[in-house]
């Protein structure tokens, strides 16, 4: 593995990190929503967390393309990722609503910065996946802001 190799598994690994914590947390705002929002929530938050599982294992599947080991425990993700874990105390919808958006616009924005270097040192499987993964991001806030009050 050249140097720019190493530095975008590096990335892709930041980056897997950040989508299984954020397919936890999406999984558990999907088990724990109440109120009047429920049942479009629920769903919403269901079919984001498994494209979420299937974005981690994009990534991972990238990883192991460049001949690395993709990392795969919750240490190793929560010592990368950038995102929160879901807060341990009740909170309503609206508090979900507006967590899941900032890290959505939060992981596009950082998403573009890596899709910028990939772009740079000509790593065009990554570049390819982090297409994907900001576009995935930019519409889940988007559907997630839809439903503010």
């Amino acid at each position: 593995m050249n140097m720019n190799s190493t530095r975008t598994v590096q990335t892709l690994s930041k980056t897997l990190s950040e989508e299984y914590v954020l397919m936890l947390k999406t999984q558990n705002f999907h088990w724990n929503v109440e109120g009047p929002l429920f049942f479009s929530l629920h769903n919403l938050f269901e079919s984001q967390y498994k494209s979420l599982g299937e974005n981690a294992d994009a990534v991972a599947e990238t990883i192991r393309a460049y001949g690395a080991k993709a990392p795969g425990s919750f240490r190793d993700f929560l010592k990368t990722a950038l995102i929160d874990e879901a807060p341990s105390d009740v909170i309503t919808a609206h508090q979900m609503i507006e967590i899941l958006n900032k890290d959505h616009l939060a992981m596009a924005a950082r998403l573009k910065e890596h899709h910028e270097e990939a772009e740079k040192s000509g790593d065009t499987h990554a570049v390819v996946v982090y297409e994907d993964l900001i576009s995935f991001h930019e519409k889940a806030a988007w559907m997630i802001r839809s439903h503010r009050a």
